[in-house]
This record gives structure tokens, C-alpha cells and sequence, in this order.
């Protein structure tokens, strides 16, 4: 049943007339599914690519590898370069994608458990927003594809600057 962020998401993007694409890893396809929950995001959502691994970063959506080992998956850069390559995967206007640790397990002194990226990418521009959940595995996914689906509403509302 889809709730209030999607069916907000759905309106814009209609009045946009824009195409949105997704490259999720934490959220595990969350977010697609979420917007796919509602009847008629065929007419806006391309498609979504779920990448898990820094493989299927680097394979299905052109994260440079040297990002990868440089800064790590759950990174501004990396979410930029995933969305980017979503946007181009897709031949979308506008792409999210997230990267996080949802735990319990593969949090580190520098990225604890709960460290989550978001990037956004457009023709014209790129952002990243950061956020550090403190929910269990399954609140944290949660989370993030709320912000990931604010992200875009964000966009589309004019208060991504």
C-alpha cells in the first residue's frame, strides 16, 4: 500500500513530465518498490538497478573502481557516480541511489552502522546527502528510502539547491 511520499512523488512527476530511475544497494530494490506501489508510475519510473555488490557498482552502473577502493561503497562519490550511471542505464531525467551500512553487522569507527549516502542526479547537476540512522537493520532501509523518495520530491519542489 503505497503512503504519503510516493503518492506526492507520483503527482510531481506527472506535472514534471520527467523519467526516474533508481540504483539501490542497502535499500535492496525498497525504494523501487515503494514507488512502483503506485498505480501508474509506469508513466515516470524507468527502472531500477539493485547493486549490492562494488561488482554490480562497478558493472552495472560505471562506479569507477578507483572510487570504490578509495573512498568505499558508502560514499558521497560512489552514490554520485551510481546515480549518474542510473540516469544513463535508464535514459532517465532524474535518478536517486543509495548506498548504506543497515547493519548489524559492517559498521566501522569511521562509517558506524546506520551511515547512509544519497545521491541524486539530473542533466544539469549532481548532490549527495549524508545521514547516519540508528534504527535495526530493517528501520534503517526503512529511513533511507524515505529520504531517498523526500530527495526527489525535494528536487522537483525547487529546494535542491
Amino acid at each position: 500500500m503505497a503512503t504519503v511520499l510516493e503518492e506526492i512523488l507520483h503527482d510531481l512527476m506527472l506535472k514534471h513530465k520527467l523519467k526516474l530511475a533508481c540504483a539501490e544497494s542497502c535499500t535492496g530494490g525498497l525504494v523501487s518498490h515503494r514507488i512502483t506501489n503506485v498505480s501508474g508510475s509506469s508513466e515516470y519510473f524507468s527502472g531500477g538497478i539493485v547493486s549490492y555488490s562494488n561488482e554490480a557498482k562497478a558493472g552495472l552502473l560505471g562506479v569507477s573502481r578507483n572510487t570504490l577502493n578509495s573512498v568505499g561503497a558508502v560514499s558521497e562519490e560512489t552514490v554520485r557516480e551510481m546515480a549518474r550511471g542510473a540516469r544513463r542505464t535508464f535514459d532517465a531525467d532524474i535518478a536517486v541511489s543509495i548506498s548504506g551500512i543497515a547493519g548489524p553487522s559492517g559498521g566501522t569507527q569511521e562509517k558506524p552502522i546506520g551511515t547512509t549516502w544519497i545521491g541524486l542526479a539530473t542533466k544539469e547537476r549532481e548532490w549527495a546527502r549524508h545521514f547516519v540512522w540508528d534504527g535495526d537493520r530493517e528501520r534503517n532501509k526503512h529511513y533511507s528510502s524515505e529520504a531517498a523518495l523526500q530527495f526527489v520530491i525535494d528536487y522537483l519542489q525547487g529546494k535542491v539547491s
